[in-house]
């Protein structure tokens, strides 16, 4: 035990030699002496492994760290950029951190703030606020927006646009309708998402031997996943899951 404790004082004193010599902010001297050795690993992660690794792999290890010890990091960076300068730019920024947080009244405030004048018939401000109008359960207010989404050509007749339309369809009971929209999303969508969510709307509309066959099909393509994307497929695999064997 005391050979275990001794390893990691010595660990934490060593990177907080290195937080000085490397000018990094303070703060993290804190971090690594109060949550030893959790916070040294965490530091390690992010300040000490990308000065002898490189590329993307780097990266993606840098911002998982950085997200498990500050989850609103992005939404206030995104906050200070909107204050510094309200630009369309910016404030789509924040929308969508406002919406990975589940702030959606905020996102869809945002989002058609921005949408004026030029930006009128921005895709991916329609987009945007069409999504943040789902999720608040304003799915008839979602359409019309999704409906113009349409009429802009190849730039809004995505595969997550119409996801979204099979979404909006389904909550207010226009069933044929969704069906075509989720049909359509599920087999052009990449990842689960799409497919888990047709699933779902089968099984809940009594067409059991199709979910099942979707059920097959996210069974193994959720089996294929790897890395970054292993969390999601199993989400998305969980949900499907869960409506198909509960209908």
């Amino acid at each position: 035990m005391f050979i275990g404790i001794g390893f990691s004082l010595v660990f934490s004193i060593l990177l907080c030699v290195h937080v000085v010599k490397t000018g990094r902010e303070m703060y993290w001297l804190f971090i690594i002496l109060a949550f030893q050795p959790l916070g040294g690993i965490v530091y390690a992660l992010v300040a000490v492994l990308p000065e002898f690794t490189s590329g993307g792999t780097a990266r993606q290890i840098r911002s998982a760290a950085r997200k498990a010890m500050d989850p609103n990091a992005d939404y206030r960076a995104a906050q200070q950029a909107v204050e510094d300068s309200p630009t369309v730019s910016n404030r789509m920024r924040l929308a969508a951190a406002a919406s990975a947080m589940g702030r959606h009244e905020e996102a869809e405030r945002l989002y058609a703030e921005a949408a004026h004048g030029i930006h009128a018939e921005d895709p991916a401000l329609l987009m945007g606020r069409a999504r943040s109008l789902v999720e608040l359960d304003r799915c008839d207010e979602a359409l019309p927006l999704l409906d113009k989404l349409g009429e802009l050509g190849e730039a809004g007749r995505t595969p997550q646009a119409a996801l979204l339309m099979g979404r909006a369809y389904h909550r207010l009971g226009r069933m044929s309708e969704a069906d075509t929209a989720y049909s359509w999303a599920a087999g052009r969508l990449p990842g689960l998402e799409g497919i888990a969510r047709y699933a779902a709307f089968l099984a809940e509309t009594g067409r059991r031997t199709e979910a099942e066959e979707a059920m097959v099909e996210i069974e193994k393509r959720a089996g294929r996943s790897t890395g970054q994307f292993r969390k999601e497929a199993r989400h998305w695999r969980d949900f499907a899951a869960e409506a198909v064997n509960g209908a």
